[in-house]
């Protein structure tokens, strides 16, 4: 007899049966409106293991009797892209069904995998529902991306895991039930992943059968679980929520927090890359220019990490992780950056000034072209005092506005007496 996992068993087989995500499948929500449509559209499910991807994506082909072909990236290739197209138009031309498509991991394409799938979806050949554990900002083609609409799933919450733990146990496996807080420590044990949780319950089911009880105890969750118990949390953190406090921590200059952070996302199965580019991201936005070796520490991290591999290469990115912790703290490029892009987003196209122009031809020289331009080199400080850069008619604009903090405690001196520079020549009518 075939043996079909729990978690297959108690898969649902209608959008009712489907355990949280209540934000996308609610009434009005954008996910039930979309079942509800009769149009079926290409998406993005983002969102940590576990959460019910797969099952959304099966669950709209039966919605629509749509012909479902499913691919995962990480055993997938060119070829069995080829043989989905084939069979879509198959399905499209002998049968008159449209077809969803999904691909599983879809981050683990590479981007002429992801490009193999533009053409199919702009023509309507098939439906593409992309599923992945990690941000599609960043793993998944913009092409690709700006087809689909990305909805995000988030981690099932002990309530959800507890119906889910109540459901198996009523429908599938005879009323066996928990002792004392022995129900509370497997939810727990499953870190918000559904298909862990059932997972977990199967090993513990089946050990239960052996030894004739139906009642599960604490001493039996253990023998059967053993280590799988130590990285339960209690609090239910989801995967956003643990990125969320190591990059807070950092910000807050606590290194043991900052590494406490870090090596529990790794010990819950975190990919080290994706670590890495946060701690990157962590080095522009909330160090900048108060320590500028932060940024180059984390690239040289980063890369020591694809060299090396895990274990060894988690050693330079916990260095890292120490380091922009320790590091003086500056958000004044970051906010630079941001006032600087709101205004562009709603400014006219100023043109530049004629004295800031190129002028490599004759025509525009005598069109006076760079005319007025001071070259700073020739100027006393090697500074153009008085000198304007801006759109004419702009005005003057603060954008960066240096800390006090580290490295930026100097660019502020320095900005400070180039800017009393400008005053003086201003005032002695240069300029």
């Amino acid at each position: 007899m075939t043996f079909v996992p729990l978690a297959e068993r108690l898969r649902p087989t209608t959008l009712d049966q489907v355990i949280g995500q209540s934000h996308l499948l609610g009434p009005g929500k954008p996910l039930r409106v979309a079942f509800e449509s009769g149009q079926p559209h290409s998406m993005i499910l983002w969102g940590p293991p576990g959460v019910g991807k797969t099952t959304l994506a099966r669950l709209m082909a039966d919605s629509f009797q749509a012909e479902f072909i499913a691919l995962s990236a990480v055993l997938s290739g060119v070829k069995d892209i080829r043989e989905a197209v084939e069979r879509a138009q198959l399905s499209r031309g002998a049968m008159g069904r449209r077809t969803i498509l999904f691909v599983d991991e879809v981050h683990r394409f590479n981007k002429s995998q992801q490009d193999a799938f533009l053409p199919h979806v702009e023509s309507g050949l098939f439906t593409f529902i992309g599923a992945t554990t990690e941000n599609p900002s960043f793993e998944v083609n913009g092409a690709l991306l700006s087809r689909a609409a990305v909805y995000v799933l988030k981690s099932l919450t002990e309530d959800d895991l507890g119906q889910m733990l109540d459901r198996a146990c009523r429908e599938l496996l005879d009323g066996l039930q928990f002792a004392d807080d022995a129900g509370a420590t497997l939810i727990a044990s499953a870190d918000g992943d559904g298909r862990k949780l059932l997972n977990n319950l199967e090993i513990v089911a089946r050990a239960a059968t052996a030894k004739g009880v139906t009642v599960v105890d604490a001493a039996l969750l253990a023998a059967c679980l053993g280590d799988a118990l130590r990285r339960f949390d209690k609090g239910g953190d989801a995967f956003y929520d643990q990125i969320s406090a190591l990059h807070k921590s950092v910000r807050g200059s606590n290194p043991d927090a900052a590494l406490y952070w870090f090596v529990r996302m790794l010990d819950g199965g975190a990919d080290p890359r994706y670590l890495a580019r946060r701690l990157i991201r962590m080095a522009s936005e909330d160090i900048g220019l108060a320590d500028p070796r932060a940024l180059r520490l984390a690239l040289d991290a980063t890369e020591t990490y694809e060299r090396l591999g895990s274990p060894e290469g988690e050693l330079a990115l916990a260095e890292a992780v120490i380091y922009l912790a320790c590091a003086a703290k500056s958000n004044a490029v970051y906010y630079a950056y941001n006032a600087a892009r709101a205004f562009i987003a709603k400014d006219k196209s100023r043109l530049v000034p004629e004295h800031l122009r190129n002028a490599p031809t004759k025509l525009m020289k005598e069109l006076g072209y760079g005319k007025l331009y001071r070259y700073a080199h020739d100027e006393p400080d090697a500074y153009a005092a008085g000198e304007t850069y801006l759109p004419d008619g702009l005005g003057e604009i603060k954008w960066y506005k240096p800390t006090p903090r580290g490295l930026e405690g100097k660019i502020s001196e320095k900005l400070n007496f180039l800017n009393q520079l400008d005053q003086n020549a201003r005032t002695n009518g240069r300029k």
